[in-house]
């Protein structure tokens, strides 16, 4: 069983997550050491060309991370990124983007994962994600 629920992720981005609330990101369920998002879509989210823009993927393979990061080790909020490494296979036309994120290491201080992006109703990766988190001490 997740060590978090959707509902207390969703309050922690509420209140120190501005960001992820101002682009509408949301997770949408929880398993151990596995989250998933979605970015809803907005206009804003374009760059030239039509195609949803890199910032907007970095940051909810960040916030769908985090997510999957929090089921493991529970309410330990300054959990942060310390790397995060992001591969645009496709150019995503405008629309819901979902993440799919797990854990392929948790340690006594970092966390690595990985997040395929897609677009809603596909199953071909627009993106490709590797990130590490820094778990503080107080969390063991």
């Amino acid at each position: 069983m997740s060590k978090i629920t959707v509902a207390e992720f969703q309050e922690i981005a509420a209140k120190q997550l501005p960001f992820a609330v101002n682009f509408g990101f949301a997770v949408t369920a929880l398993e151990p050491g596995k989250a998933w998002a979605r970015a809803p879509y907005h206009q804003d989210f374009l760059r030239p060309g039509g195609t949803i823009a890199g910032p907007v993927l970095m940051g909810l393979a960040d916030f769908a991370l985090y997510g999957a990061v929090l089921s493991l080790i529970g309410r330990v909020e300054l959990a942060v990124t310390t790397s995060l490494n992001i591969n645009f296979l496709r150019r995503p036309p405008p629309g819901d983007v979902v993440a799919e994120a797990r854990i392929l290491k948790l340690g006594k201080r970092l966390a690595v994962g990985e997040v395929n992006l897609m677009q809603d109703g596909s199953d071909e990766l627009i993106a490709h994600v590797t990130s590490t988190y820094s778990i503080p001490p107080q969390a063991e």
